[in-house]
């Protein structure tokens, strides 16, 4: 049944957002601080204006390190459809993705997922065609903007 496959998939995922405490270590060892003035910073996080989500942008080296891939959102028929590993789940069970803005640079935006099928997401909003999303390496950016790497 297609409900039971893609609610297996929803809890494997939330329960990814534990895992970020395991992937930290690589982000920490990618060059320390997540602090704005640090020029060797793994990754800066600046707050958002008007926003409570922040501007992550990783170093080359950290985003080497957790081997960053994006993925480029598409039109199906209704819906955008982006890889579901592009999808993160808060822990108050929220829907985000993670918007590559330009070069290393990631913004969260919140989505709305209709349904998971197989490999892919089915979007009824949040993001348009062509949009640009961290596929792989999610919830290091998670862990990122959530300030766990200091």
């Amino acid at each position: 049944m297609a409900g039971t496959a893609g609610t297996k998939k929803w809890r494997k995922h939330i329960g990814l957002g534990a895992i970020v405490v395991g992937g930290l270590p690589l982000l920490a060892a990618c060059g320390g601080k997540s602090e704005a003035s640090s020029a060797t910073a793994a990754a800066v996080v600046e707050q958002t204006a008007g926003s409570e989500t922040a501007r992550i942008t990783l170093s080359a080296k950290a985003a080497s390190r957790l081997q960053i891939k994006t993925a480029v959102a598409r039109r199906d028929g209704d819906h955008t459809l982006i890889p579901y590993s592009a999808v993160f789940y808060s822990p108050s069970g929220e829907t985000w993705a993670y918007v590559n803005t330009k070069g290393l640079t990631f913004e969260k935006k919140a989505v709305v997922v209709d349904r998971i099928e197989g490999d892919r997401a089915l979007l009824f909003n949040g993001l348009a065609p062509g949009t640009k999303v961290a596929a792989v390496g999610v919830t290091e950016l998670a862990g990122a903007e959530a300030g766990i790497d200091q």
